[in-house]
């Protein structure tokens, strides 16, 4: 059941994905890629007095990299820089480590993503846009 639920969550992220476009008044774009398996996304982020007010993702890469980034940016939309951040922490250690029950609250949808902590090859796919947002960030 739970597997039927993540196969459900990627396909809808990349069937239908709300953040995958141009955002022309970004004024924060980087271009992140996975260069072992070719996954290549530009985040684009609108940010206004601290808070990420628009983001979008443009590129192409696997069902995980893409579906990973779209609900990235439905978590961190209307969020401030801390918050987008603490976010991002939290999603790279339940990827690389472990989480309590309550932080994987706040990740909401992306929890789904977090069996791909036993999939090493993978792993890389699903940080991509969460690494790309810290390296905004960080400039």
């Amino acid at each position: 059941m739970a597997s039927t639920f993540y196969n459900e969550v990627l396909t809808d992220h990349n069937i239908n994905p709300g953040h995958k476009h141009p955002l022309p008044d970004a004024n924060f774009s980087l271009e992140g890629v996975n260069p072992s398996c070719g996954d290549d996304i530009v985040l684009n982020l609108k940010i206004e007095d601290d808070i990420i007010v628009d983001g979008s993702y443009e590129g192409a890469g696997c069902a995980i990299s893409q579906a990973s980034a779209d609900m990235m940016l439905d978590l961190i939309i209307g969020k401030n820089i801390d918050e987008a951040l603490k976010l991002r922490d939290t999603f790279m250690r339940m990827i690389k480590e472990s989480v309590t029950e309550e932080e994987l609250e706040t990740l909401e949808e992306a929890s789904i993503l977090q069996d791909v902590s036993h999939m090493p090859a993978r792993v890389k796919c699903a940080v991509l846009g969460w690494r790309t947002l810290g390296e905004i960030i960080k400039k």
